[in-house]
């Protein structure tokens, strides 16, 4: 590490909020301070899942212009600015840069039978044309085999919304959307370029797959030019800088998706390293050095932000926005009372905090295993290790003793077993480390974090800050643009582990027998989740 410390600004862009955060990189990564922003998600009739490009640009902005202010930090000591987002995000552009649409989100499930147009015929594995399945896997290690793969929601509007199609300039992401914003230019990080699966991983041959392009039927001239993680995409304009309230010529790096930089915030940055978040969604990931492929438990080595490496990446559509459904479907009586005894001027955040930690510490009290009742966290379908949109949530067991304490703890014991689930799958083809590094608003919970432990059978550690690793791993990313950090593995010096926590072999007896249990619902009920939600 080398220079004096430096001053910038990271935007964790999630699924319905924007944190925007004040760093100060030096002798260590100091998180001073940061703002909230909160954004619209539209669930439509189908399975479709909408955001308003718009929203994240006033998000941003206010956000931004609100640290500043309440700092006192003059905006030209900002050294650089940089993005951790939310990817597989459909984000189509005129050529003023103007979204021709609403941007079809990761969780939009509307492409099912355009997907099965172009890949369901022929000789097939796992539903998969078999030529096509090669091909894919031999340009991009991956393969388009799911309704939710960005490709297919482009292949959508240009099916079902002709007139938007035509009007498209190019095609984004979520944060290069933001980025065009403030440098007027078109790009794509490598990381969000692999989240399309249109991306060749092969040396010599990086870049936009031409022969995935031409099999499925994707404009080139849509695409635009690649950068690194680590690379300035541009410099704020005047037209952004007023809006943002920081100068001309304030530099803007490419930064990454969550999936890459969730696990350097973590610190888990060299081969072998897994780490497991919980937030809106959740994931299992282990860093690679090659790409790793299971097509059948819908698992792939992704690109990420780290030159050379690969995350082995495992994925669930929703962890912590189970417990969400559960703060705003079960725990009502009880917050009822609870919000008695709340002053009123309690902030919506911390208000959510607090709210967060009454329903934690009331499940605390519910022994292991939630009196036999099992939940399934599908609400919104789910990806791996098997790929179903029409899947849904259940609650399996309930008898006349059962509670919302019962229903709660089960809850957040359904997330743990599909992280379990997900984790078996992962480690049919490559190895999880022995200690599992857990972040994300779930690991704030040391229920959930014992859960997690019990459940998995292995040691969990959390970090300090687990709610904001995903700005920590923007931050580094700036850090080495800038050349203040030597490299990516500096993740290692700066990310101290807060809690560790054992399984307890107390709960191993209850928890296998809930576990074989749960991972038999799906199976037993797939016919019945198709003929509910097709």
């Amino acid at each position: 590490m080398a220079g004096e410390a430096l001053l910038i600004i990271t935007y964790d862009v999630g699924t319905t909020g924007m944190k925007t955060c004040l760093f100060e990189i030096g002798k260590e990564i100091k998180l001073l301070d940061s703002e909230m922003a909160e954004y619209g998600l539209y669930i439509l009739e189908g399975g479709g899942a909408e955001q308003d490009p718009e929203e994240w640009w006033q998000a941003m902005c206010e956000s931004t212009r609100r640290l500043l202010g309440k700092t006192g930090t003059d905006p030209r000591s900002i050294a650089g600015i940089s993005f951790c987002s939310q990817l597989q995000g459909l984000v189509l552009v005129d050529e003023e840069g103007r979204p021709v649409r609403r941007m079809m989100s990761y969780m939009d499930q509307r492409a099912r039978q355009v997907m099965h147009e172009h890949m369901s015929h022929g000789l097939q594995f796992s539903g998969v044309n078999v030529f096509k399945l090669l091909k894919s896997i031999r340009e991009t290690g991956a393969v388009s085999a799911s309704a939710k793969d960005p490709v297919w929601k482009y292949k959508w509007v240009e099916k079902h919304e002709p007139e938007n199609f035509r009007r498209t300039h190019k095609w984004l992401d979520v944060k290069e959307f933001l980025i065009l914003r403030s440098t007027g230019e078109f790009i794509r990080t490598e990381d969000s370029a692999f989240a399309s699966l249109l991306y060749n991983i092969r040396e010599g041959q990086k870049g936009w797959s031409r022969a995935v392009c031409d099999m499925i039927g994707v404009n080139m001239e849509h695409l635009p030019p690649i950068i690194k993680s680590v690379d300035k995409a541009g410099e704020i304009t005047t037209s952004a800088a007023p809006e943002l309230g920081l100068p001309v010529g304030t530099p803007v790096f490419g930064g990454g998706g969550d999936s890459s930089l969730i696990g350097v915030g973590a610190g888990a940055v060299e081969p072998g390293d897994t780490h497991i978040y919980a937030g809106t969604s959740g994931w299992v990931s282990t860093v690679v050095e090659k790409p790793v492929l299971d097509p059948t438990a819908m698992i792939a080595a992704i690109v990420g932000a780290q030159p050379g490496k690969f995350n082995y990446f495992a994925e669930m559509e929703t962890a912590g926005k189970c417990l969400e459904w559960v703060k705003d479907n079960l725990a009502l009586d009880e917050i009822g009372i609870y919000m008695q005894k709340t002053l009123v001027n309690e902030s919506r955040e911390s208000l959510y905090a607090s709210l967060y930690d009454f329903i934690m510490e009331m499940v605390a009290s519910v022994p292991a295993g939630a009196g036999g009742v099992i939940f399934t966290p599908w609400l919104h379908g789910n990806r791996c290790p098997f790929e179903d949109s029409y899947a849904r949530g259940m609650f399996f067991n309930i008898s006349l003793e059962t509670g919302k304490l019962e229903m709660m703890r089960a809850v957040l014991e359904g997330v743990c077993f599909h992280l379990r689930w997900m984790l078996e799958a992962h480690e049919k083809k490559v190895k999880a480390s022995e200690v599992l590094r857990f972040v994300g608003g779930g690991a704030l919970s040391d229920v959930t974090s014992q859960a997690l432990a019990d459940i998995t059978g292995r040691p969990v550690e959390t970090v300090d800050n687990s709610q904001n690793v995903g700005a920590v791993g923007a931050a580094i990313v700036v850090g080495v643009g800038l050349g203040i950090l030597d490299s990516f593995e500096t993740a290692k010096e700066f990310v101290s582990v807060k809690k560790k926590f054992s399984p307890d072999p107390q709960h191993k007896e209850t928890y296998d027998r809930n576990y074989r249990v749960f991972k038999n619902l799906y199976p037993n009920n797939q016919k019945n989740f198709k003929q509910l939600n097709e």
